[in-house]
């Protein structure tokens, strides 16, 4: 993924702690769209959407030794914006922001060139069992990512859904 000077200055960034306290035990969560139009959703919303399992997935996060191999059950970031969004919208990038901050950017050709059986994931289950609060409740799985973690959003608290391009 391309950082561009202009992307907002929590991408890819945030005062790291090594065990930051886990923030509220709520798993609601906002979708923004491009019409202005904001939405509340909640990890129980999703159980209703086509879940997919993605299996030997890594966090490698910076601080931390590498940790897994995990399986995560969630939704299909691509597919859940396809669902909210009307048909033919188009939208170049989508935020993912937790709720202490961090977040990442992708872009809809980001997640049109993922691997089949790897996508990227709004994830609520780690090895068949509901994510807990200290493990995110909701977050981004990104399974193609092997170096530093900065894709995997821990405490999905907003998505926000771009039309143009930044």
């Amino acid at each position: 993924m391309t950082t561009h000077h202009t992307d907002p200055a929590w991408v890819h960034g945030h005062a790291h702690e090594p065990n930051p306290a886990p923030p509220s035990p709520d798993t609601a969560f906002l979708v923004r769209l491009p019409n202005g139009k904001t939405l509340s959703w909640d990890v129980v919303d999703l159980l209703a959407l086509s879940p997919t399992t993605v299996a030997t997935c890594y966090i490698v996060s910076t601080g931390h030794s590498t940790s897994g191999p995990f399986t995560f059950t969630g939704v299909r970031l691509h597919d859940f914006l396809t669902q909210l969004l009307p048909v033919g919208e188009v939208w170049h990038t989508v935020d993912v922001i937790s709720n202490d901050g961090f977040g990442t950017r992708l872009t809809r050709t980001d997640l049109l060139q993922e691997p089949a059986q790897r996508p990227a994931l709004l994830a609520y289950t780690l090895d068949g069992q509901p994510l807990t609060r200290a493990q995110g409740l909701l977050r981004l799985i990104v399974p193609t990512e092997t170096d530093d973690a900065l894709r995997q959003v821990k405490w999905v608290a907003q998505i926000v859904v771009h039309r143009d391009a930044p």
